[in-house]
């Protein structure tokens, strides 16, 4: 599959992500395995990751959809203390291997969508 033939998934309304806000989770089909991904609004953009520390493969929030850390500016593993870029997924300190796993996002129409690839599909029931 090439991005074109990527597929778009409505995930929420625009409105559901506020900026540096609650994360809105779902699930996904990555290299074969049923994950948990999270999209956040930071800058007025949507963006989505697995929800997956780098460091060791554990979820980001200790808390219910809370990946942001206080300030609303990075979003931190609440486990290890990795602290990543809201935009970009990069790791910008603590211990961390690379950054996370970015999922590509678009937004129109007052709907957020994220987008499939060759790694990453919708759940099939």
């Amino acid at each position: 599959m090439t991005d074109t033939d990527s597929q778009a998934i409505a995930l929420c309304n625009s409105a559901d992500l506020q900026e540096g806000g609650l994360a809105v989770p779902f699930d996904v089909a990555y290299d074969g395995q049923t994950l948990r991904a999270f999209a956040v609004r930071f800058e007025g953009q949507p963006h989505a990751y697995l929800n997956r520390c780098t460091h060791v493969a554990m979820e980001l929030d200790y808390q219910p959809n809370r990946v942001f850390d206080d300030t609303g500016q990075w979003l931190l593993c609440a486990t290890h203390g990795a602290v990543f870029k809201p935009d970009t997924g990069e790791c910008s300190g603590g211990p961390c291997r690379g950054g996370l796993v970015k999922v590509r996002m678009s937004e129109h129409d007052g709907v957020v969508h994220w987008h499939t690839s060759h790694a990453l599909k919708p759940i099939e029931f």
